[in-house]
């Protein structure tokens, strides 16, 4: 199964990890609304809202109409949001419902793209007759139906949380002014004027979330879906094994570089668990790691998809439109931060493979490198296509759709590749209810900027939580990581990154902080909350599959993903890891920063690569500290931090020579995959 097919119901339910995580599990069962019937339904939609948004996106103007963006816009949820009413049921499903789409919904749906078809058809009057302060009384009735149908697809899509905070924020204006609380007063709006602004506005449910969305995400999302439909999971599979199998922990280091790859494609942790994890984490159990650091590994690699350039999650798609900068400039800064992400958990892996004498695959078991290679030059060519493209090509919405047509034309004339007919729907009916529970999240939380933004608080939070941290850099980094991973346990990555980006970013800028960088902080701060307990989304998913304690597999997880929690401090205090300063300091930023992810990483599993044997904790404790220091922009410090970095390799040396080695068999021996297992499952 796809990741696009499981992505849909995995973040349903937001009250309970145990909830999440069976509700990710279902997403792999068949779902009975979808009749022969209702899947036509969903691929017309999709195909109708993928040539909708090519017409804009391509300058067609089909029909010789040139339409505006706000009809655009409405044309494109009038495609893609009725499939959440499809997909979706009002309720958990409880048993014994019949197939097919209860009545109720069909109504939903026929007065959503009732409401957006009228908006859509009225556009220009919109925009020249400013209907979003004074519209006819019809406009204002459906304005009512149109947000109060977002709210719900909202809800279905994101859960109730989300839902509720979006349903309050976009309700505030109507009392604003008259709150006793100073910083929370903004401007007041009567109940017609603001359904209005909800849903004729351009600061709302049409605000920047949702034009990034048909401008730019349609086209990478629809990439990523096709890339896995046309055998690019497979291969990137089969490449991870041809290089990692063999070598010790080989197992969980492919896991770790297969994750990563699948991350490029779906952004979505959970997806990504489900669907890489039921073949990763039993080969990492049966090759004999422990099934919480099993489940741990594919969950902590599998949260850095929304993070790894060059297809990021939806979160860094909306940064186009927060920070104002094309979508290749966030792709180059996001991609150390992402390699020194990776390399943690990689080098934390390796550390753990030591020392319980884990070895790897037998070299003639696994794919052949070369033959993986030859096989897949297409997966690696259209990634290739894509960056190169995104750089000089005259348009980055365009580049994705480009590359969507190579892909296809390869499948159909790929030889050992099965794509006809009936892949070619399934593919479809994935891509509808992957951009369907996109789309709805991002409408539906274009509501929490609405009611922000229409009141004018927004503004004031950011001075007021200045004055609070005293104009503190490094209270302010801290107040925000607290803040981003309190909201990212209840909302989506792109929900609660909305809300801090309004909020949270303008402050950190205010303070000195790199915009990029800012705003980069509070989407790994949100997305740490997949691993971190109490949530824990993609944890909690990998347990299911592991059969491990859920809450161990969290904290297991966050040991593993230390540099997470690291790392985004790294890049708010020096931007050259996110590539906003000179290449040397980048270069020289990047080499200190690659010794200080593998301290912490020794630190954390325990055992010293290279020297080879186990640390005591004071040494462990020693190396996480300097790791963290080397983060730092200063040179003095950097300079000190490597020779207590030395010096504790040197006396970790020095105490295994007198001791004898602590591996069980030669180095050389486990890192060929030739050294018995000796490990226990525990």
């Amino acid at each position: 199964m796809s990741v696009a097919s499981a992505s849909l119901p995995s973040t349903n339910s937001n009250s309970l990890p145990q909830s999440l995580a069976a509700a990710a599990v279902e997403s792999k069962e068949h779902n009975h609304r979808l009749t022969t019937f209702w899947k036509s339904v969903i691929i017309a939609l999709t195909i109708a809202g993928i040539l909708v948004t090519m017409n804009q996106v391509f300058f067609w103007n089909l029909f010789n109409m040139a339409v505006l963006t706000n009809a655009f816009l409405y044309m494109l949820t009038a495609c893609f949001v009725p499939i959440v009413f499809i997909v979706q049921p009002l309720l958990k499903a409880t048993g014994g419902e019949r197939p097919g789409v209860p009545w109720y919904d069909v109504l939903f749906l026929l007065a959503f793209m009732g409401c957006a078809g009228f908006f859509a058809f009225h556009g220009v009057d919109i925009a020249e007759f400013g209907w979003a302060f004074v519209s006819p009384a019809s406009a204002t009735v459906i304005s009512y139906i149109f947000w109060a149908l977002i709210v719900e697809v909202l809800r279905r899509t994101a859960g109730w949380i989300v839902a509720a905070l979006a349903l309050v924020v976009s309700l505030y204006p109507l009392v604003a002014g008259e709150l006793p609380i100073g910083f929370l007063q903004g401007i007041t709006y009567d109940i017609n004027t603001l359904a209005q602004l909800h849903a004729m506005g351009s600061e709302s449910i049409l605000g920047l979330p949702l034009q990034t969305a048909g401008s730019v995400l349609v086209g990478f999302l629809l990439f990523g879906v096709v890339l896995q439909h046309t055998g690019g999971a497979d291969f990137f599979h089969d490449l991870s094994l041809s290089l990692f199998g063999r070598y010790r922990g080989g197992s969980a280091k492919v896991a770790i570089t297969s994750s990563a790859a699948m991350g490029m494609m779906s952004g979505s942790a959970v997806s990504n668990v489900l669907t890489t994890g039921p073949m990763t984490i039993p080969a990492m159990i049966k090759s004999g790691f422990s099934r919480k650091t099993a489940g741990a590994v594919e969950a902590t690699a599998a949260a850095g998809g929304s993070i790894t350039p060059p297809i990021m999650g939806t979160a860094a798609f909306l940064m186009v439109s927060f920070v104002g900068v094309p979508y290749t400039q966030i792709i180059i800064a996001a991609a150390i931060p992402a390699f020194l992400y990776y390399l943690g958990i990689f080098l934390q892996v390796d550390g753990y493979a030591a020392m319980h004498g884990l070895k790897g695959t037998r070299k003639e078991l696994l794919p052949r490198f070369i033959t993986s290679l030859i096989s897949g030059w297409p997966y690696i060519a259209a990634l290739g296509l894509l960056t190169v493209m995104l750089f000089f090509a005259g348009s980055e919405s365009q580049v994705p759709f480009w590359v969507v047509g190579l892909l296809l034309v390869i499948a159909i004339a790929k030889p050992r590749l099965k794509f006809g007919a009936v892949e070619f729907r399934d593919m479809m009916l994935d891509a509808g209810k992957t951009l369907a529970q996109i789309i709805g999240i991002i409408a539906g939380v274009g509501l929490i900027l609405g009611g922000l933004s229409a009141t004018g608080v927004a503004l004031s939070l950011s001075r007021d939580l200045i004055a609070l941290v005293g104009e503190s850099v490094v209270l302010i980094l801290i107040a925000g990581a607290i803040a981003c991973f309190v909201l990212g346990m209840g909302l989506t990555i792109s929900a609660a990154y909305v809300f801090l980006a309004i909020v949270m970013a303008p402050a950190l800028t205010a303070l000195g902080v790199d915009p990029i960088a800012a705003h980069l902080f509070v989407i790994y701060w949100a997305s740490v909350s997949y691993i971190t307990p109490p949530v824990g989304l993609a944890a909690f998913a990998a347990a299911g599959i592991s059969k491990a304690s859920p809450m161990g597999t969290c904290v297991e997880a966050m040991r593993l993903g230390a540099v997470k929690y690291v790392v985004p401090f790294g890049f708010a205090l020096n931007p050259a890891l996110v590539a906003q300063a000179g290449p040397s300091e980048i270069l020289v930023s990047t080499l200190f920063s690659i010794v200080a992810v593998a301290a912490i990483a020794c630190s954390f599993s325990g055992w010293l690569l290279f020297v080879e044997t186990k640390l005591p904790v004071v040494l462990r404790m020693v190396l996480a500290v300097a790791g963290f220091v080397l983060f730092l922009p200063d040179t003095s410090y950097r300079f000190i931090a490597v020779a207590v970095i030395t010096a504790a390799c040197a006396m970790a040396y020095l105490t295994r020579r007198s001791k004898g080695s602590d591996l069980p068999g030669s180095s050389a021996e486990i890192a060929s995959g030739e050294a018995p297992i000796t490990a226990s499952r525990h």
